[in-house]
């Protein structure tokens, strides 16, 4: 494959500013230039780790911990009803006692 002269160059620009437009494109370039530096950081840290993984790695001591403290004891006892419930379930009438008809 031939290698670009500076008119190929030209022309590639020319038609990317009729295509694009002479805003766009300082932001495409940005955005690839963005990328272009994640894609390097990304293949540079792929190598760091495959470095780590060929080495033969120490293993660390195992660090002393102290046992876990026991929890505190708990009542299994059911929460008592609210008192707005029971006064409500005190002045509710029972069925057949709410309404008394006249005469009887």
């Amino acid at each position: 494959m031939p290698s670009l002269g500076g008119w190929e160059f030209v022309i590639l620009i020319g038609v990317l500013v009729l295509l694009f437009g002479a805003k766009r494109l300082p932001d495409m370039a940005r955005s690839i230039g963005q990328s272009a530096r994640v894609f390097k950081g990304e293949m540079k840290g792929l190598k760091d780790d495959g470095a780590s993984k060929d080495a033969p790695a120490q293993p660390a001591p195992p660090a002393a911990t102290p046992p876990p403290a026991p929890l505190p004891p708990t009542a299994a006892a059911p929460p008592a009803p609210a008192p707005q419930q029971q006064q409500q379930q005190e002045t509710t009438p029972a069925a057949g006692q709410g309404h008394s008809t006249p005469g009887q």
